[in-house]
């Protein structure tokens, strides 16, 4: 019998340190894109730049000011302008996805190659023309027009979010 208890509790203690299964939310997860619209911009002026730090004393004395010198620093002129949308995510781009999505392009009269399931520089142009005609110049799919092109579902508000 103190054989079989021996395993018995090994196996009772494994058990409570198993990890409980993941529980499924019910909410799609949601991936985003961006695009940068307009590049920073940036421009050299003269600044202070320190080259000896400050020393200070464990009381918070300081013992020796910082030694600063004069030299040409960035500054930005302009902000990079940057647009930020929700795309399918990768791992429903499947070869099916992509051939629905080829389709439907070429039943608007976007596409004109052959339908392989492919991402390819032919695909890109005619997601660039579809989006652009409708106001976002991007060649990544947006969620917005994957729904648009019925590939993708439309989420309805639940009552919380009301």
């Amino acid at each position: 019998m103190p054989r079989l208890l021996a395993p018995l509790t090994a196996l009772g203690v494994l058990s409570a340190c198993a990890m409980p299964a993941p529980q499924k939310t019910g909410a799609p997860e949601r991936c985003w894109a961006s695009e940068t619209l307009q590049p920073a911009i940036y421009e050299q002026v003269m600044g202070e730049v320190q080259v000896i730090p400050a020393e200070i004393a464990t009381d918070g004395t300081v013992l020796r000011a910082p030694v600063y010198r004069r030299a040409p620093v960035p500054r930005v002129v302009r902000p990079r302008d940057e647009l930020r949308f929700e795309t399918p995510c990768p791992d429903a781009l499947t070869p099916e996805f992509i051939a629905s999505l080829q389709r439907a392009l070429a039943a608007r009269g976007l596409f004109d190659a052959p339908i392989t399931g492919e991402l390819d520089a032919a695909t890109r142009a005619a997601i660039r023309s579809y989006q652009s005609a409708r106001g976002l110049d991007s060649d990544r799919l947006s969620a917005e027009m994957a729904r648009d092109l019925g590939l993708m579902p439309i989420i309805l508000p639940t009552p919380s979010d009301r």
